[in-house]
């Protein structure tokens, strides 16, 4: 078995959204891909999709005036860059890209099912934060922005925060959901596809991402967030988390075994 394969394997068996892999043989136990390339994994990832975020935003306020047409460009582009991400880079880091994604997959994991370890997410969600940021920044840098403008688009009413929790429970829900049947093969298509359904069914467009809406707020342009709407959306999008896992144990049962067929039989496909 190759470092590729054994790379590929190893992450699928601990992450619900990381592509699977072919399996090893009976008893094998292959390295887990180091961590310093996981969390690089997550700061490029992250980086890149707020960047596909933004700028298509940019482009999108650039060549036309029709907001529905701007929402519609940036929203194509975001599930054909998420799509393409989570495929590269599920096999190395599991593809989280989310610190509510990652938080919620400790949770399970602490429940007895497949997740990440405690210094595993204290290493995550830093460059998961970083990687935002630096993606804003780079967005800006591409259309000639300001690196660092602040954003002025104001996202604090009700209704776009229950919008938050509805989209990040509806990903949790997803994610896990596809861990629990052992459909990890879909991950790439179902979770873009997915995000790029809530940017037109929920009030907010679906941030439901900590990391991505820190990010956001550095760029002052369509795709933006204020500062101070950014603590009200995350924490919209953490009960959001909490309301997915809910439903994934009210739909699936519980986590022992059933996650464990889920895993088995994702490293089988």
């Amino acid at each position: 078995m190759s470092a590729t394969e054994a790379s590929a394997e190893i992450t699928a068996e601990s992450s619900p959204i990381a592509v699977p892999g072919p399996r090893s043989a009976p008893g094998a136990a292959p390295p887990r891909v180091p961590l310093v390339h996981r969390a690089a994994a997550e700061l490029v990832g992250t980086g890149i999709l707020v960047a596909v975020v933004a700028g298509s935003g940019i482009q999108a306020t650039r060549l036309s005036k029709d907001v529905g047409l701007q929402l519609l460009a940036n929203s194509t582009a975001t599930v054909f860059g998420l799509g393409i991400l989570i495929l590269l880079l599920g096999p190395v880091s599991g593809a989280h890209f989310n610190p509510a994604v990652t938080l919620a997959e400790w949770w399970n994991a602490r429940r007895g099912g497949a997740g990440v370890t405690g210094r595993e997410v204290a290493v995550y969600l830093p460059a998961q934060v970083v990687g935002a940021i630096g993606g804003a920044i780079l967005a800006d840098a591409m259309f000639g922005e300001p690196l660092v403008k602040w954003s002025t688009h104001d996202r604090s009413t009700g209704h776009l925060l229950l919008g938050e929790v509805v989209a990040t429970a509806g990903l949790i829900l997803l994610i896990f959901g596809l861990a629990r049947t052992g459909r990890l093969r879909f991950a790439s298509v179902a979770v873009a596809c997915y995000i790029g359904a809530a940017y037109w069914f929920t009030s907010s467009t679906s941030f439901a991402n900590p990391a991505v809406t820190i990010g956001r707020a550095f760029t002052d342009t369509f795709a933006g967030i204020a500062p101070g709407s950014v603590p009200s959306f995350i924490g919209a999008q953490l009960a959001g988390a909490v309301v997915g896992l809910a439903l994934v144990a009210l739909v699936f049962g519980r986590t022992g075994t059933a996650a464990a067929a889920a895993t088995a039989a994702a490293g089988g496909e």
